[in-house]
């Protein structure tokens, strides 16, 4: 199929705008191979051009009852088999107007790919698919490194189109636009086949479990507080690889070394060794990317910001609102090196959870594109990091994270709250959201030991008020689930990926809610056979698995938490 296409380009020659579907004229040529289920495309440009987009367009007659896979543009974004008659959400309510929009698309593909408000148009990351009963039609990207590849999806006028942004960049000899893939099969043999033909390394650890800090505390942690939940963590024995510090213990975003000295009086390498001498891995959030507008780093180094238009970039709304450094900038660079350096090697971190990556890319840059600009940081991430060392991504486009973290986010933070809340209409497809959270951790499953191992985030199974009500406890939201809830949220993030995370004071936990975690934190064996929503009730899921010899179906309702299984 994929040599079967219609070529166009967007582009900017001697002061005048174009936009040509001709395979060669004055200003370019194409050149392109297939073999093997591969296309290989290049643009051989005749006089300097600017370019802007380039698409590949494909009649795609899509068979009745199909679905499509839609990969979301980074960690957070919505990611799930769509059908013909259902819609891909972008900006909603108040979150497509300003000024709530100024605050809503940061995170998101707003600014650059196609939204519709019509059913059956869609549009996909770097891969996707077309499933019809148990076969699907694979088609992927072997590289982002020129570009982000979208996938378009018009299931109404049965056009399938790749589209390659290009936008910031300029060229004056042969360019590789697309390096494209295309296979058919059941579920896992063209996921295994796509994965091979990229040749992605398997990741070092297949399993890790244990306790981050932000979902009890958020930011308003301390020593204290990480003492107390370490020295809880113990009644797991050896069910528990890691002990990871969140958001919290740093004066500002973007000043990682200076520490709240009351909150943190021994520093971060205490409390290292004090994970260490616990027989846990030790754990550490950045943000490496960002610094907040009230940071001693912007206010020192504004040079180091990225601009667009002349303004500095603002690359997340958290903390009042953090700038992004640039690494491409030689003294950034350094800076970041320098505090990774600390936190790695005299700190002694094991692994570093490296979030808000997405905002590193939001404009193209340097002659580079979005897609070019986030691969290139990964590698600088991951040599400032080190391979004897652990990256756990997060808020990251996935394909250019492929490969080169160790475990990566898969969805969006998990609330408190385990039904919507308003924002959860009102704004972005990366919207904190426990629904949100379970469709990717289910539609994702692929990448798990393949890409990386997948993080779903973090379950909870302490009571709904804080727990630990002494004077180091913080009241920082109350946990609205029910007991029926916190299992079902467990239970996915168990059956579908390979990190798991809670956030609760164990010291706190009664006998049946320890059973509950030591099972949570058991490996499964189980073999997803499939998993997809009732047609007719966007509600409802479905998924069949085997264990062992024996087949079962878990229904469950994602709304309400309730559900079923039952033997087949």
């Amino acid at each position: 199929m994929l040599d079967k296409f219609k070529f166009s380009l967007s582009y900017k020659a001697d002061g005048m705008e174009y936009i040509s579907d001709k395979a060669e004229n004055e200003h370019y040529a194409i050149d392109y191979t297939y073999d093997k289920g591969v296309l290989k495309l290049a643009l051989i440009p005749k006089v300097k051009i600017e370019l802007k987009k380039s698409s590949l367009a494909y009649d795609y007659d899509y068979p009745a009852g199909s679905k499509v896979f839609v990969n979301g543009y980074q960690s957070w974004t919505t990611s799930r088999e769509f059908r013909k008659h259902e819609i891909q959400k972008g900006l909603m309510g108040l979150g497509a107007y300003y000024p709530v929009k100024k605050f809503a698309f940061p995170s998101g593909d707003y600014l650059f790919a196609e939204y519709s408000k019509k059913s059956g148009f869609f549009h996909s990351f770097s891969y996707g698919y077309i499933k019809d009963g148990d076969s699907l039609t694979l088609v992927g990207s072997l590289s982002e490194r020129q570009g982000y590849t979208i996938i378009y999806y018009d299931m109404n006028k049965n056009l399938l189109r790749i589209d390659k942004d290009i936008e910031g960049v300029t060229i004056e000899k042969g360019y590789a636009l697309y390096e494209l893939y295309e296979t058919e099969g059941s579920y896992n043999q063209v996921f295994d086949k796509y994965f091979s033909a990229m040749k992605i390394k398997k990741p070092k650890m297949q399993f890790m479990c244990g306790y981050t800090s932000w979902y009890n505390y958020y930011g308003a942690i301390s020593e204290k507080i990480c003492v107390r939940d370490l020295d809880s963590l113990s009644a797991l024995g050896d069910k528990a690889d890691i002990f990871q510090i969140d958001d919290g213990y740093q004066s500002k975003v973007g000043d990682w070394l200076t520490l709240d000295e009351q909150k943190f009086p021994n520093g971060m390498k205490y409390l290292a060794d004090r994970i260490h001498s616990n027989g846990y891995k030790a754990g550490l959030w950045m943000a490496p990317f960002n610094a907040a507008r009230s940071s001693r780093t912007v206010a020192e180094h504004p040079e180091w910001l990225i601009t667009h238009n002349g303004k500095k970039v603002i690359g997340c709304i958290a903390w009042g609102g953090a700038y992004t450094l640039d690494f491409y900038n030689k003294e950034a660079a350094d800076y970041i090196r320098g505090f990774f350096k600390t936190v790695l090697r005299e700190w002694g971190y094991d692994l570093v959870k490296l979030d808000f990556l997405y905002s590193i890319c939001m404009y193209p840059r340097h002659n580079k594109s979005r897609g070019q600009i986030m691969c290139e940081a990964i590698d600088f991430l991951r040599e400032c990091v080190g391979e004897d060392k652990y990256i756990l991504g997060c808020g990251v486009p996935l394909a250019p994270a492929f490969g080169k973290v160790d475990f990566c986010r898969i969805s969006c933070d998990v609330d408190v709250h385990f039904k919507e809340r308003l924002y959860n209409k009102q704004t972005n497809q990366e919207i904190i959201s426990t629904r949100n959270a379970m469709n990717n951790s289910i539609f994702r499953r692929h990448l798990d030991g393949r890409a990386f191992v997948n993080d779903p985030d973090v379950f909870f199974l302490r009571n709904s008020d804080l727990m630990g009500k002494d004077e180091l406890a913080v009241k920082k939201g109350k946990l609205v689930f029910t007991d029926e809830q916190k299992k079902l949220l467990a239970r996915i993030n168990n059956m579908f990926a390979n990190v798991l995370f809670v956030s609760d004071d164990i010291g706190g936990y009664g006998e049946e809610q320890l059973k509950l975690l030591k099972e949570a934190f058991t490996p499964t064996k189980y073999i997803v056979l499939d998993a997809e929503y009732a047609e007719n009730n966007p509600d409802e899921v479905s998924i069949k698995y085997m264990d062992g010899t024996d087949m079962y179906k878990l229904e469950f309702n994602i709304s309400s938490g309730k559900s079923n299984t039952v033997k087949l």
